[in-house]
C-alpha cells in the first residue's frame, strides 16, 4: 500500500523545443549543420534525423549524432545545399522509452 501513495516519477515524452534552422525559417545562407533540442535528454540508441529536398533526394551525411555534454542536443551535417525548401524528419527514443518522430521544413533563399 506504501508503494502505492508513494510519489511516482513523472515520465514524459521528449519535445522537439529548438532547432537550428528554425521550423519555416528563411535563410540565406545554406547551413552546414542542423541541430535539434528536445525538452529533455533522449537515449543514445535508435536515434534518427535526415533532410530531404523538393525532389525527395535525402541531402544530409547519414551522420547524425548526439552531443556527449548535453544528450537533448542531436545533430548532423548538410551537403551544399542549393536554393531550396528542405524537409527535415526526425526520430528519437525519450528516456520514458517512447519514440517520439517528427518533421519541419525550412527554405535557402539566397539574397
Amino acid at each position: 500500500m506504501t508503494a502505492l501513495l508513494s510519489p511516482m516519477p513523472a515520465l514524459a515524452h521528449a519535445i522537439l523545443v529548438k532547432s537550428q534552422p528554425a521550423k519555416d525559417e528563411i535563410v540565406t545562407q545554406a547551413p552546414k549543420q542542423i541541430d535539434l533540442w528536445f525538452n529533455d535528454a533522449v537515449r543514445s540508441e535508435y536515434k534518427a534525423l535526415a533532410v530531404i529536398d523538393s525532389t525527395g533526394k535525402r541531402v544530409d551525411n547519414h551522420d547524425v549524432e548526439q552531443t556527449l555534454t548535453d544528450g537533448s542536443h542531436i545533430h548532423a551535417t548538410v551537403a551544399d545545399l542549393p536554393a531550396g525548401t528542405y524537409t527535415v524528419r526526425y526520430r528519437v527514443v525519450s528516456e520514458d522509452t517512447h519514440i517520439v518522430t517528427g518533421k519541419f521544413e525550412f527554405t535557402v533563399k539566397p539574397q
